[in-house]
């Protein structure tokens, strides 16, 4: 029976790759709901970088989310290896955007140009490195614990997450940087830390003593992405019309579409799946199944999000 259960947790833990496919989707529906109005290409690079660096925060957030929980170095290794090949890869994408040929055409000359006289691509750099930093210090830590601090993580991968938000259109209006910071962070955590738990929790118990834990971190962060996101739509939209007179419009609303499904989930969740999962009356496997549901959900909104950084 045991042995079945755990084959069964494996199994749904497999599915988390539908993150993937499902951050993609999102990029795919944006770019159909644009049309006719440009959007650049590197979308769907982005939204599977944005994936990569939240659940990087979420592994480094789970030693703070709760004293039992040790940091996941191996995890953190992987996931951050992953991000930085994906930033890496966006960079080289957007580098040949500018120079108009395809990336498979662009010179290191010309890719060493657009990082040394854009700052795109010296804000791309520096994610870049941060990702790398991030990915580097969790092999070494991987290999002695005992020395590592998970802190620098957290910081590291803060700043690269935030980087290009805060240097964005928003960051043109009155703390417009603020905001965004706010929105990328928030979202971060919502998604990140519940893909961990996805990743790491094993057991019942493990699910009733951390579950409660994180939904009282995900209402806030919800909250900060709903009301960031909302200030951010009035700055760009100006108005009503936009919504469905323009690409970021009709992409920004199919974004809200979504998160009030989310919002509408999370609130059934925490009256049905939070107090039972917590009275340990609800088995691992159950509440890793709502886990994986909610997580692929929340990638196809991330699709959307990075679609909309690079919707004109």
């Amino acid at each position: 029976m045991g042995q079945a259960s755990g084959g069964s947790s494996t199994a749904l833990r497999s599915i988390l790759l539908l993150v993937v496919p499902a951050a993609l989707l999102g990029a795919g529906l944006a770019w159909a709901l644009a049309a006719p109005d440009p959007m650049e290409g590197e979308a769907p690079l982005r939204a599977l970088a944005d994936c990569a660096g939240a659940t990087v925060i979420g592994l480094a957030a789970l030693p703070r989310l709760h004293r039992r929980l040790a940091p996941p170095w191996k995890q953190l290794t992987v996931v951050a290896g992953i991000w930085t090949a994906l930033e890496f890869a966006l960079l080289a994408c957007e580098a040949a955007a500018v120079v108009d040929v395809r990336v498979t055409r662009l010179s290191p000359a010309e890719f060493g140009a657009y990082i040394a006289h854009s700052s795109s691509g010296q804000i791309g750099v520096a994610i870049l490195i941060g990702a790398a930093v991030v990915a580097g210090y969790s092999g070494l830590a991987y290999r002695r614990p005992d020395r590592a601090a998970i802190e620098l993580v957290l910081m590291f991968a803060a700043v690269a997450l935030e980087l290009r938000p805060i240097t964005g259109h928003m960051s043109q209006q009155m703390l417009g940087a603020v905001f965004g910071a706010m929105h990328v962070l928030a979202a971060a955590v919502w998604f990140g830390v519940l893909l961990a738990l996805a990743l790491v929790l094993r057991t019942r118990g493990e699910w009733a003593e951390v579950l409660p834990r994180y939904s009282s971190w995900a209402l806030p962060a919800v909250v900060a992405v709903t009301v960031s996101g909302v200030i951010n739509a009035l700055v760009k939209l100006g108005g009503l019309a936009p919504l469905v007179d323009t690409g970021y419009g009709r992409i920004l609303l199919a974004k809200a579409v979504l998160l009030a499904g989310l919002i509408v989930l999370g609130w059934w969740w925490r009256r049905t799946w939070v107090p039972v999962a917590a009275d340990h009356r609800m088995s691992a496997e159950s509440s890793l199944r709502r886990a994986v549901c909610e997580v692929i959900v929340i990638a196809v909104v991330f699709g959307l999000a990075a679609a909309l950084s690079v919707t004109a």
